[in-house]
């Protein structure tokens, strides 16, 4: 009896190290003076690090509001999320900075900014009140611009860029300012198929070799769920999670779209078009 209880011990007490973003009972949604409006309730998530989580469900759903409340841009209804073993009200902006980067898909605002100052804006949480950049820091960009292939365009102007060229900056933004999580809403909005495929791998690659959990919304449904190590599906009927294998083994898959639209199919693993 008591080498069980040392195993169970051992067992939660090693979940507890691996998991790095918790989520208790969490009611997502928004607050007027008069009425509150929830969007997704029950939310309970244990996301581990070196992961890439994918959070997939239909426009409306959700999914970007529950990115802005876990980077505390927008208040939770109800409920707790941890960050690093610490609640999230507990985290001041600086700190939390440290801890979290995020690459949104709104429009750049007109500037005449390089390619390299605009990743080196990562390294404020770091620098001193003048924004100088250090040794480290200059290491911390090179290294970011390294990671995303994008060294050479380091002397362009941003507004040069093509739109993949662009997104693999912002994700080197990101990754300069050296966070343990990333957090991308819809980072392949605006690409093209091949574009696409190569910000998928770049963001695959990325958190298996800097051990970084990057956790990012998205409508490309397929290519999510044959790359992501953990998948949070937000759907009518409620939100459920985990590997793709997991998932497939309770049919969760099903209740993502409307049937009549598309259908998931288990032998591909992927969605594909309902024919009548």
């Amino acid at each position: 009896m008591a080498t069980h209880q040392k195993k169970e011990s051992l067992r939660m007490s090693q979940s507890k190290k691996h998991t790095f973003l918790q989520t208790k009972n969490l009611v997502i949604g928004y607050r007027t003076k008069k009425s509150v409006l929830t969007i997704q309730e029950d939310i309970n998530l244990n996301i581990g690090k070196g992961q890439l989580v994918a959070i997939l469900g239909k426009n409306g759903i959700g999914k970007s509001t529950l990115l802005r409340t876990i980077i505390k841009v927008q208040d939770a209804i109800s409920g707790s999320i941890l960050l690093d073993q610490k609640e999230l009200d507990k985290y001041g902006f600086r700190e939390l900075a440290k801890k979290v980067s995020v690459v949104l898909t709104e429009r750049l605002p007109d500037s005449q900014l390089t390619v390299f100052e605009l990743v080196a804006l990562g390294r404020q949480p770091y620098t001193n009140w003048v924004g100088k950049l250090q040794e480290e820091d200059i290491e911390k960009i090179h290294w970011a611009l390294d990671q995303t292939d994008t060294r050479d365009l380091k002397n362009k102007h941003f507004y040069e860029l093509s739109d993949g060229q662009l997104q693999r900056v912002l994700i080197a933004r990101a990754l300069s300012q050296d966070t343990e999580i990333i957090m991308l809403d819809e980072p392949t909005a605006h690409l093209d198929m091949h574009h696409t495929i190569k910000i998928f791998q770049l963001l695959e690659r990325l958190a298996k070799e800097t051990q970084k959990t990057i956790i990012m919304t998205s409508h490309q449904v397929n290519l999510a769920i044959q790359s992501a190590d953990q998948i949070v599906l937000l759907t009518e009927n409620g939100i459920d999670s985990g590997s793709r294998k997991e998932l497939i083994e309770r049919n969760a898959f099903e209740n993502l779209f409307p049937t009549e639209i598309i259908n998931f199919n288990t032998t591909l693993e992927q969605f594909v078009i309902s024919k009548n």
